[in-house]
């Protein structure tokens, strides 16, 4: 809170509002407070609940604080909008809302995640034919010591290790977090958190289960990445009346056959999509085809081609730079191999510095290496000493190497065929080809509520040691995750239902096609009421004014501009 002194004995009181009653009116609809109070213990001047609202309505609002400097952050803010009285801010210390977390630990998080999601596919009409499943990992800092997998008041937790990490940080310990969400507006379904070094294959089964028992039956479109293409996954899945769509992995034979195929063949491709290029204004058109197979999987499923424009240069691309990557790396190694003071003297040496460098150049398919070997007489002193008129020397041969790298142009005019090309395997014989590449494309939208989770909510680093808390934080996290992706839908839904294209969301009133959570937040970030008090005494309160953008984005929401006005002193 922000005193300012103004003249006689008046005090101008300033508390942010900012985007709180837009997050306040998804939370009351999905009754996320209610739901919280009734899972969690009553008691204290602010209990279990009210603590955690707070921490969540922070986590939504991307202004993450650490838990220690939480009871600051609540002061600087209208109280009403938090759910607490006047003044009880200052109870919101690190041991208060580290025991709510224990509170929500010890809680039906199972049962409270399910009610919080029945409810928001009632309440906002979300689609559940279709649903999306993916993995990322969040990579963490320190030992985690406390965080070890260990049970906690008869509950197992997930384990904070070293494994295969998507940030390309292998050096760190992370966890595994998977979530699922609609095709509808990307909305998260289900999550969950895994130990570290879980591998994404073995969680497809039981999410596939879980979801079912959400949805009620197992006839909707399960899409996933190509850890999804394990025999007795699909199988369970096509023989319990569920449907699939993923990639099938480039070590199958399929895939082998098809590209071996289309070098003496030309599919009769179908045009699904074409469109203008999604980043550049006057680049090349993002063209999408599909084809299917002539001859299904090894299990009877469907297989469908891919190729997209975009791809086949961004593939054709990468595959030159690795080229021309591992050309600069040999032509040093030449250079060393040149000088006088050169170590390596052994071919076996040579040869595994050439292995490395096209391995990390990754260039092995396409650069073969020529090693050179040759005997260089090298003359040395019979004996110690000075040299002298009389003083005789031995002549002894040193190996020498030189190395000359080629490009194999035949392995490059074969990948070139296949350049932008994908297979994807579903065993829906319902869909057209168009269809099944729509239902996979979506698939990046659910990526991006990963990034979301890393870099606008800021999940990583936490500020938790304990196991059992990290547990509660994450499923608070999910749920902010929730009102974000509930936030944006009813925005973008406002915007299609007023044939609005865009909206000037951007710095300097730029357009907007796709208003995303953050951007709308920001918008109202910069809201206050203010209070003139004369000792105490409220005289006068003064309401946010909201602009025209503002006003805007509460029409596509269909929210009173009352949500902003005080109904209290």
């Amino acid at each position: 809170m922000r005193n300012v002194k103004v003249p006689a004995a008046l005090t101008l009181e300033s508390r942010c509002v900012g985007g709180l009653p837009l997050v306040n009116a998804i939370l009351e609809r999905l009754q996320v407070d209610r739901l919280l109070a009734g899972a969690l213990p009553a008691g204290g001047r602010v209990s279990a609940a009210q603590a955690l609202g707070v921490l969540l309505r922070t986590i939504v609002l991307n202004d993450r604080q650490p838990i220690y400097t939480h009871a600051e952050w609540a002061a600087r803010v209208e109280p009403a909008l938090l759910g607490l009285p006047e003044g009880e801010a200052a109870r919101l210390n690190d041991d208060r809302v580290g025991r709510a977390l224990d509170r929500l630990f010890d809680a039906d998080r199972a049962a409270l995640l399910t009610a919080l999601v029945l409810r928001t596919i009632r309440e906002f009409r979300v689609a559940l034919n279709q649903l999306h499943n993916d993995s990322t990992t969040l990579t963490l800092t320190g030992d985690y010591r406390s965080a070890q997998g260990q049970e906690v008041r008869g509950k197992p937790t997930a384990r904070i290790t070293f494994g295969h990490n998507k940030d390309h940080r292998p050096d760190l310990r992370q966890l595994l977090f998977v979530l699922s969400v609609s095709a509808d507006g990307a909305v998260p379904i289900h999550y969950q958190a895994l130990d570290g070094n879980t591998s994404d294959a073995t969680t497809h089964l039981a999410t596939w289960q879980t979801l079912c028992r959400l949805v009620g039956h197992p006839r909707f479109l399960y899409v996933a990445d190509c850890k999804l293409c394990a025999k007795a996954t699909l199988a369970h899945i096509d023989q319990h009346e569920g449907r699939f769509i993923t990639v099938l992995p480039r070590n199958r034979r399929e895939d082998t056959w098809f590209r071996t195929y289309i070098q003496t063949h030309d599919p009769p491709w179908e045009e699904a999509v074409r469109r203008p290029h999604p980043r550049r204004r006057r680049g090349p058109e993002d063209v999408w085809k599909v084809v299917e197979a002539a001859v299904p999987s090894q299990e009877g499923y469907r297989i469908v081609w891919v190729w997209n424009s975009l791809m086949a240069e961004e593939d054709a691309g990468a595959r030159q730079a690795r080229i021309e990557q591992a050309y600069i790396g040999i032509e040093r190694l030449q250079t060393k191999l040149q000088g006088q003071r050169c170590r390596l003297r052994l071919r076996e040496r040579v040869e595994a510095a050439v292995r490395t460098i096209l391995k990390e150049s990754g260039a092995e398919r396409w650069v073969r290496c020529a090693i050179e070997q040759w005997q260089e007489p090298v003359y040395r002193q019979e004996k110690r000493g000075h040299p002298g008129p009389a003083t005789r020397y031995l002549r002894k041969p040193r190996p020498r190497f030189s190395v000359a790298a080629r490009v194999r142009d035949d392995v490059v005019a074969a990948d070139e065929h296949s350049d932008g090309m994908f297979p994807l395997i579903t065993n829906d014989t319902g869909l057209s080809l168009p269809q099944i590449l729509a239902a996979y494309k979506f698939q990046p939208q659910l990526e991006k509520r990963h990034q979301q989770l890393k870099s606008v909510q800021h999940v990583a680093p936490l500020w938790l040691k304990n196991g059992s808390r990290i547990e509660a934080l994450l499923f608070l996290y999910f749920v902010a995750l929730l009102v974000h992706a509930l936030l944006e839908r009813e925005v973008r839904k406002g915007m299609a239902r007023d044939k609005l294209p865009q909206i000037p969301l951007y710095p300097e009133e730029r357009e907007c096609r796709a208003p995303s959570t953050e951007r709308i937040l920001d918008t109202f970030a910069p809201l206050q009421r203010h209070r003139l008090r004369d000792q105490g005494r409220l005289v006068q309160t003064f309401e946010p004014d909201l602009t025209d953008l503002q006003q805007q984005i509460l029409d596509l929401l269909r929210l009173p501009a009352s949500i902003f006005r005080s109904t209290a002193g």
